[in-house]
C-alpha cells in the first residue's frame, strides 16, 4: 500500500516511524515532511495547507491512503477533497473537524449531547464578553474560538487578567482571526489527562490515554505552549475512569455528531480534567496530540496502518489496538524564546548519540538538513522519547540522551513525568 503522510512536526515522525512498521507499506511519501522523516520516507515539498497540491501528487504516485496529521488541513477541508478524488483518508471532514476549528462549535454540541463540560458564554462583541467575565467573576478561562496552534487559551486567576485577555484577543488580536469569537468558561479544577479515540463514523474505540506538559518551565510555570513533553499511560485514567470518559464523553460526541449528518471519521482527542474520578471535557480536538502521539506510537504493539485503514474503510470493529506494557516519556527541546521569538537556522549535533540510548527515539519536529547539517527550523524542534519498565526509567533515558545533544541554542524543562512519578514513589 502506497501511504502519504501529511504534515511536518514531531506527531507527523512519530506516525511515519509507526506506519513504516507495517509489512501493509509498500511506500511511504511525507508532505512536506522534515530531516528526520526523510530518513526514512520520500518527502515532497508540498505545505500542508496546499490542499491542491496534495491531491494532485496523491493522484500522479497512485497514492492508496492518506493519514492528515495537523489540524488545519483537515478544518481546511484536505480529508473532503482527497475523498472526492476517490482516495481513501484518515481524518474527519471539514464540517466534523469545527469540533476543534471552532471552540464555540464543539461547546455547543458538548450541551446538545450532554456531555460534562465546564458552564461557557461565546461572544463576538467585545463589550459583551466583558460584561460575562464580570458576572462570573474569577479565575476563569478566556480562549480563542479559533485555531492558534494550541496557545490560544489564557487561564484568569484574577478578573483583571480575564478582561485583559479578552482585549489581547479581540482588540490586540494577538491570535489574529481565531479570536473573532472567544470562548469564556469555568475553570475546572483536578488533573488533567489527554484521552484518544479512533471513530469511523459510527463506532469509536478508546486509543490510550497520556499527560502533556503544556507550561514553558519547570513547576508548570510560565506561559501555555503547544506543549514541553508527556508520558504514557496516564496513571488518573484508570480502568473505571476510561469507561466513563467512552461513556459519558467520547459516544455521546460520536453519536452527536451523526445525527447532525456531520459523522466524524478520524481521531476524536479530548482534553480532560479529572477530580475524585470523574472526567469533565475541557476541549476536543480532531488529531492526534503533539507531543503525546509520540509516546502512544512508542507504546502500541499492534500495525498502525491496518488500524487507521480500518477506520477510514468504516470497519474499526473489525481491529483491536494492543498496548506495550512499558511506559513512555517524550522530552521536548525547543529554541531559546519559544514560544515567543525565536532564532532558526542554528546547527544541532549529537543526534545519532542520544539514539544510541537505550529504549530511546529521537524524533524531529522543526528540522531541515542543510549541507549534512541538521539545523533548527521551528519552536519546538525535537522530541526526545525513551520507553522503560516505569516513567521514572523512561525519564531517566530520556533526560540522558539529551544531554548528549549539542545545541546550545535549545533548551527543554527538567520535570517532565514529575506528576506520575511521584505516584510511583508512594508506598
Amino acid at each position: 500500500m502506497k501511504v502519504l503522510l501529511v504534515g511536518s512536526g514531531g506527531r507527523e515522525h512519530a506516525l511515519a516511524w509507526k506506519l513504516k512498521e507495517s509489512p501493509k507499506l509498500s511506500k511511504l511519501y511525507c508532505a512536506p515532511g522534515n530531516a528526520g522523516m526523510a530518513k526514512i520516507a520520500e518527502c515532497a515539498p508540498i505545505g500542508a495547507e496546499d490542499l491542491p497540491a496534495l491531491v494532485d501528487f496523491a493522484k500522479a504516485k497512485g497514492i492508496d491512503f492518506v493519514v492528515v496529521g495537523p489540524e488545519a488541513p483537515l478544518t481546511l477541508g484536505l480529508a473532503d477533497r482527497m475523498r472526492d478524488a476517490g482516495i481513501p483518508v484518515f481524518g474527519p471532514s471539514a464540517q466534523a473537524a469545527q469540533l476543534e476549528g471552532s471552540k464555540a462549535y464543539m461547546k455547543d454540541l458538548a450541551a446538545e449531547a450532554g456531555i460534562p463540560t465546564a458552564w461557557y458564554g461565546r461572544f463576538t462583541d467585545i463589550a459583551k464578553a466583558k460584561a460575562y467575565a464580570q458576572e462570573k467573576g474569577a479565575p476563569i478561562v478566556v480562549k480563542a474560538s479559533g485555531l492558534a496552534a494550541g496557545k490560544g487559551v489564557i487561564l484568569c486567576p484574577t478578573l483583571e487578567e480575564a478582561l485583559d485577555a479578552i482585549d489581547l484577543m479581540m482588540t490586540k488580536r494577538e491570535f489574529g482571526s481565531a479570536g473573532d469569537e472567544i470562548v469564556i468558561e469555568e475553570f475546572l479544577t483536578g488533573e488533567e489527562a489527554s484521552f484518544f479515540a479512533l471513530c469511523d463514523g459510527k463506532t469509536a474505540i478508546s486509543f490510550n490515554a497520556a499527560q502533556d506538559h503544556k507550561a514553558v518551565g519547570d513547576g508548570d510555570t510560565g506561559p501555555n505552549t503547544g506543549g514541553m513533553g508527556a508520558y504514557s499511560p496516564a496513571p488518573v485514567v484508570t480502568p473505571e475512569v476510561e469507561k466513563r470518559i467512552m461513556d459519558d464523553i467520547v459516544l455521546p460526541a460520536v453519536e452527536g455528531m451523526a445525527r447532525r449528518g456531520t459523522p466524524f471519521t478520524g481521531v476524536l482527542f479530548a482534553g480532560l480534567m479529572i477530580k475524585d474520578g470523574a472526567p469533565r471535557l475541557i476541549e476536543f480536538n480532531v488529531r492526534f496530540g503533539d507531543p503525546e502521539c509520540q509516546v502512544l506510537m512508542s507504546r502500541l504493539d499492534a500495525d498502525l496502518l491496518e488500524i487507521l485503514y480500518a477506520a477510514a474503510q468504516g470497519k474499526l470493529d473489525q481491529v483491536k489496538p494492543a498496548w506495550k506494557k512499558d511506559a513512555a516519556l517524550v522530552v521536548v527541546m525547543a529554541a531559546q524564546g519559544y514560544p515567543g521569538s525565536y532564532k532558526k537556522g542554528t546547527v544541532i549535533e549529537g543526534l545519532d548519540e542520544a539514539g544510541d540510548e537505550e529504549g530511546v527515539t529521537v524524533f524531529h519536529a522543526g528540522t531541515k538538513e542543510q549541507d549534512g547539517q541538521i539545523l533548527a527550523n521551528g519552536g519546538r524542534v525535537l522530541g526526545v522519547t525513551a520507553v522503560g519498565t516505569s516513567v521514572k526509567e523512561a525519564q531517566a533515558r530520556a533526560y540522558r540522551a539529551v544531554g548528549r545533544i549539542r545545541w546550545p541554542e535549545g533548551f527543554c524543562r527538567r520535570d517532565i513525568g514529575w506528576r506520575a512519578i511521584a505516584r510511583e514513589n508512594q508506598p
